[in-house]
């Protein structure tokens, strides 16, 4: 098994969601946002990073998956997610997280099987897939989402790592 941690980076609100993974079954471990107020961005970059510090301290997880830069139409916007992928990337990296980071089209594709499905219809899959009653916010429900879909990439970090413990084990 193991544990996945998906990150949806943004300066006000981080999504974050943990799931275990066991072949092609997952199973929920916990998930929220990150919602850092204030005009400041160095203050709210100190806040999701402190808040990502405990979350991966608290749960563990074995790998890291994040959300890839895309090309926005504002500038100012784009530089101020790239300083919270960078915050994220920080804390994974920090502590030892092996990383895989993925387009929102291949997210919305391994979850929904459509890479311009909405952020609703990725929700929606994220609760069924999980199982989970939800609802899960739509930040939330991205860093879960994220997790998953590097759960289901055959050469992601997470299953080279299941089965470095797999060959670990025997004989």
């Amino acid at each position: 098994m193991v544990r996945i941690l998906g990150i949806d980076p943004g300066s006000h609100k981080t999504g974050w969601g943990i799931i275990d993974a066991e072949g092609t079954r997952f199973r929920y471990v916990a998930s929220g946002t990150i919602t850092a107020k204030g005009k400041e961005l160095a203050k709210r970059l100190v806040l999701i990073a402190d808040d990502l510090d405990l979350i991966i301290g608290q749960h563990q997880p074995n790998v890291g998956a994040i959300e890839s830069v895309f090309h926005a139409k504002n500038s100012q916007s784009a530089l101020k997610l790239g300083h919270a992928r960078g915050v994220a990337l920080l804390s994974m990296s920090r502590a030892g997280l092996e990383i895989g980071e993925y387009s929102p089209t291949q997210i919305k594709q391994a979850l929904t099987g459509a890479g311009r499905a909405q952020k609703e219809q990725v929700a929606q899959m994220v609760q069924l897939l999980l199982g989970h009653g939800g609802p899960f916010g739509l930040d939330e429900s991205d860093g879960l989402a994220i997790a998953m879909c590097h759960g289901r990439f055959s050469g992601s970090p997470a299953r080279k790592f299941l089965a470095a413990k797999m060959l670990e084990k025997a004989p």
